[in-house]
């Protein structure tokens, strides 16, 4: 039977490595095609793709396990949960591989883009630029078809000129950024605030009108400080939480 073949990482040796490990797995398990195949390689195999321990191997599939995305049978390997829905909010301790996993594993339909002159709202991060890139994208929860957030990003427009929409469909604007377009990401900057839905919010998520929402803004700059993409997100109040972990180092 063949094997799930999950992405590369560069591990940041800052961060706890069954951590990273976890989470870049969990994106690709997350952002898979139906076509893939449910069996991941063996813990052995497993370790030797990201270059770490069998112990640290076997506590990043723990993690997984716990969230119900993976099953370990014993003599008959570690299979993918075919139907199994983000569970326990991501802990973010910092890494660009929490971004993309908890971008991941939603259904996304493209609403529109193009390129729009710079809106004041993100001006601040994009500074002598005329125009944008814009991406405007609706995602929805894969079993129940529930939309879940509306999401517009905005990129440098020599960034956006490299952009296929139909990575967008599958993967987060993150993933497409640093692993498609090869961006050197150094941090994300992540602002989370209570609104009431607008008209359009509310629409769009199916919620009343002036019902609570989460707003979300993520700035993504590169190792020359840089912003390369604003994203502005709205959520559903009772389909998204956001928890962060600060570890003491």
């Amino acid at each position: 039977m063949t094997s799930f073949a999950p992405d590369s990482i560069v591990l940041n040796r800052k961060l706890p490595l069954w951590y990273q490990v976890s989470q870049s797995l969990r994106a690709s398990i997350l952002g898979r095609s139906p076509r893939d195949p449910l069996r991941l390689p063996t813990e052995e195999q497993l370790a030797g793709h990201y270059g770490v321990s069998v112990l640290t191997m076997r506590q990043a599939l723990k993690e997984l396990e716990d969230e119900g995305l993976i099953t370990r049978h014993r003599r008959r390997g570690t299979f993918i949960e075919p139907d199994a829905r983000r569970g326990a909010p991501v802990r973010l301790l910092g890494s660009v591989d929490a971004i993309v996993a908890q971008q991941s594993g939603m259904k996304a339909e493209l609403l529109g883009h193009g390129t729009v002159q710079v809106p004041p709202e993100v001006a601040e991060y994009f500074p002598g630029a005329t125009e944008v890139g814009t991406y405007h994208r609706l995602r929805c929860d894969e079993t129940t078809g529930e939309p879940t957030n509306h999401a517009r990003n905005y990129v440098r427009p020599e960034l956006a000129a490299r952009i296929d929409v139909d990575d967008l469909a599958r993967w987060p604007m993150t993933k497409v950024l640093r692993d498609v377009v090869g961006m050197d990401i150094s941090r994300i900057t992540d602002t989370v605030e209570a609104r009431l839905a607008d008209p359009e919010t509310a629409r769009l998520l199916e919620v009343p009108l002036l019902s609570p929402i989460l707003h979300y803004t993520g700035v993504t700059y590169d190792t020359a400080g840089r912003v390369l993409d604003v994203a502005v997100i709205h959520y559903r109040g009772d389909r998204f939480s956001f928890t962060v972990t600060l570890d003491a180092t």
